[in-house]
């Protein structure tokens, strides 16, 4: 179990060192988006949630649960299947001091066509997630 004053530290050097992830880098997005456009993706979501979000007095993971359900019309709309949501539990193969995630999200979208169309789409709660995490990371899965 992680101690608040761990978790504040690891805040204050990630938001000093820049270490943090938490938008699309726009060279790795130009090279995904040239990707054959009809191909199926799944993305795999690392997300530490924030302590507390200060732009509305939530946790993190309950900002991001408010993102999932207003995202939610736009995975329906994208064709999108969650196919799993969950909390990492231990580390089997790796160095065991390193910290898990607080989720793992995995979603399956029938195309990458499918899947820009979302994030673009006029509406879409991009700002709910960023917001609500610490740090994270997406992986394009094929």
């Amino acid at each position: 179990m992680v101690s608040n004053t761990e978790k504040q530290d690891r805040q204050f050097i990630l938001s000093t060192m820049g270490k943090a992830h938490l938008s699309i880098n726009p060279e790795q997005f130009k090279e995904f988006a040239q990707l054959p456009a009809n191909s199926p993706v799944v993305m795999l979501n690392l997300l530490k949630f924030k302590d507390m979000v200060p732009e509305n007095g939530l946790t993190g993971e309950e900002c991001y649960k408010e993102y999932m359900k207003a995202a939610s019309p736009f995975f329906a709309q994208a064709d999108a299947e969650v196919l799993y949501l969950g909390k990492p539990k231990a580390i089997l193969i790796g160095p065991l001091e390193e910290e898990l995630w607080d989720k793992i999200l995995l979603v399956k979208y029938k195309t990458i066509t499918s899947f820009l169309g979302m994030i673009k789409s006029d509406g879409y709660p991009a700002h709910l997630r960023a917001i609500a995490l610490e740090d994270s990371r997406l992986i394009y899965c094929q």
